[in-house]
């Protein structure tokens, strides 16, 4: 059960009232190109930007399809998010780098769990997750479809995803993602162009373009 609220139910960043526009920075354009992969070396490290563990450093093993959410991108997430994330359940199911499930839990969440598939990748993110002393974090090797598949419905107020681009992964993920996330809950994507539509249930709350990377974060609709 979160904490800090009752009835299990973590506290949410205050939503504006009103419907509101996605904020779409870049506007639309062109699919941008993967940026998994391509000969493209990953940063030996990525620091955290927020929170508790705010410049602390985490590795980037040299691995196929490793691409840590750069720091602009975390930030305007965050921001999107409320810095305080006390009491809130996480699932960074494609965790590589953890970037984005510590910074969750760096910002109060009660319960992050990272799934990550690679085993030396699994094995950097339970190094980091002791010597960060990050007692509410997780760390599972698995694949994440699968554990997607047999995870409890409705237990996470945010899921984020961020798969390979190019593996094909990213709309079985939004099916097996959209089961998980609370009532109240959000649901962040990464990929590599815009979604063409949100899962059934869901509504396109903010979006932006970086680069190569199309950010999205979803709530339920209605």
């Amino acid at each position: 059960m979160s904490t800090g609220h009752p009835g299990g139910r973590a506290s949410k960043a205050a939503r504006p009232s009103g419907p509101e526009r996605p904020d779409r920075s870049d506007g639309p354009g062109r699919p941008a190109t993967s940026s998994r992969g391509g000969g493209r070396k990953p940063p030996g490290e990525v620091r955290l930007i927020g929170g508790l563990w705010k410049r602390s450093k985490l590795p980037v093993p040299d691995r196929p399809g490793l691409r840590p959410t750069p720091d602009r991108i975390r930030e305007t997430l965050f921001n999107w998010l409320g810095q305080d994330l006390t009491g809130w359940r996480v699932l960074d199911a494609f965790a590589g780098s953890g970037a984005l499930g510590f910074e969750a839990a760096s910002r109060g969440a009660a319960e992050v769990q990272l799934i990550e598939r690679d085993g030396a990748l699994a094995r950097a993110l339970e190094a980091s997750r002791a010597r960060l002393g990050a007692s509410t974090v997780q760390v599972t090797c698995a694949e994440a479809l699968a554990w997607m598949a047999r995870g409890e419905a409705g237990r996470y107020d945010l899921v984020l995803l961020d798969p390979p681009f190019d593996a094909g992964l990213l709309a079985p993920a939004l099916s097996h993602a959209a089961a998980l996330v609370a009532p109240t809950g959000l649901l962040y994507v990464e990929a590599g162009e815009a979604l063409p539509a949100p899962p059934a249930g869901f509504e396109l709350w903010r979006t932006q373009r970086a680069g190569a990377v199309f950010s999205h974060l979803l709530r339920r609709a209605g």
